[in-house]
């Protein structure tokens, strides 16, 4: 929080103790900008026999074409071993958040993913929301993140909204404080806009102020989930393509003086300084997206397969990121914290530390899930 520092803040760490290692693909070629592709590359991969599989599939120790593996939990796959694979339709490629503000598709088969963290698949729902450690911030996100950065804290425990990733008697001690009981999502909220640099977390008593930052939270929370209304700018302020983009633009570049974002001699505008600067971890968002569906691939390997022509629904994802760090940069910024709820509050009252069963995962296993080779285990 600029200019102010909050030195007995309760760290995140501590209000959601729940927290999953990111996941590790492994290799790239599962993760892709369209879905197309990496039904391409499935087919390709069982196209190809013996050693040619085993190379394409690039191997880790983690991963083989020869592992067994079980299924992802929700996720309808095979679990046979890649190796004798017979050529089939790939795995219906999801939605992920591949980097940060950058949705991607995965095809979700647990033999493609050296460490895909299943506790996070068994909990991923309409309901859920995902908090993910980035740099010195914080992304949320409604899809599976499959993003290599830090921790990743689901804000429920269990599928439908059930169970908060909360400390136990956090709830109960901020009603007490202001006067109503917030709700989990209340809190991530303010958690999303009052988080300082070293992941700690300023809490107030002070209702009005929390109210303030509730509301600016929910709006960021909606703009990096994304999901329902599609946000706008108005009329005058949004981005529209000017100069039509060539078939396979590869370069990308900001002009400040006139808003102009050119990817070749196509040109998108307004696209707001801010916009265009905005950064997580010290990498510049919009940069990081072009170059994902720009640089190729290796010849020869799977990750070379991709669309030879710039798609359409490219262009509209692009204008509405724009749109979305727009927004994001206009939010105001967190109010200083009169009436601070301290950890050292949070310890005396009994909310701090969070039990140890709160650190791990709970038991949400309601039904059998297909382990390798279409064994079925009693988990």
């Amino acid at each position: 929080m600029p200019g102010v520092t909050y030195e007995d803040a309760p760290p995140l760490a501590d209000l959601m103790p729940w927290s999953v290692a990111p996941l590790r693909p492994g290799r790239a070629w599962p993760t892709a900008p369209d879905p197309a592709s990496l039904k391409a590359r499935w087919t390709a991969l069982l196209a190809a026999e013996g050693a040619e599989r085993a190379a394409l599939f690039e191997p880790t120790r983690s991963r083989t074409v020869d592992s067994a593996v079980a299924q992802l939990p929700g996720r309808d796959t095979g679990t046979e071993r890649l190796a004798r694979a017979a050529a089939g339709p790939c795995p219906e490629p999801v939605r992920v958040l591949a980097a940060p503000f950058d949705e991607r598709w995965l095809i979700p088969d647990h033999r493609l993913i050296d460490l895909a963290r299943p506790e996070l698949w068994r909990v991923a729902d309409e309901h859920q929301v995902f908090v993910v450690e980035a740099g010195a911030g914080l992304l949320a996100t409604s899809l599976p993140p499959t993003l290599a950065t830090g921790r990743i804290r689901p804000l429920y425990r269990r599928p439908g909204g059930a169970e908060p990733n909360l400390a136990p008697g956090l709830l109960d001690e901020l009603a007490a404080r202001l006067g109503s009981r917030p709700t989990a999502a209340d809190v991530l909220a303010w958690i999303l806009g009052a988080v300082q640099a070293d992941l700690t977390v300023p809490l107030t008593g002070d209702r009005e102020v929390w109210a303030r930052g509730v509301e600016t939270g929910r709006r960021a929370l909606w703009l990096m989930r994304r999901d329902g209304e599609r946000p706008k700018l108005p009329g005058g302020r949004r981005p529209y393509v000017r100069a039509p983009l060539p078939p396979y633009p590869r370069t990308l570049r900001h002009d400040a003086e006139d808003e102009t974002l050119y990817l070749d001699e196509g040109r998108v505008s307004p696209v707001p300084r801010a916009a265009w600067e905005h950064e997580v971890a010290g990498v510049r968002t919009l940069e990081a997206w072009f170059a994902a569906r720009t640089g190729p691939g290796a010849p020869g390997t799977l990750a070379a397969i991709g669309p030879r022509t710039w798609p359409q629904s490219w262009t509209s994802e692009l204008l509405e990121l724009i749109t979305v760090l727009t927004l994001l940069t206009e939010l105001p910024g967190p109010e200083p914290v009169p009436e601070p709820i301290t950890a050292t509050d949070l310890r005396a009252a009994g909310v701090l530390p969070p039990a140890p069963p709160t650190r791990r995962p709970a038991s949400v296993l309601d039904h059998q899930e297909e382990g390798p080779e279409g064994q079925f285990a009693l988990l």
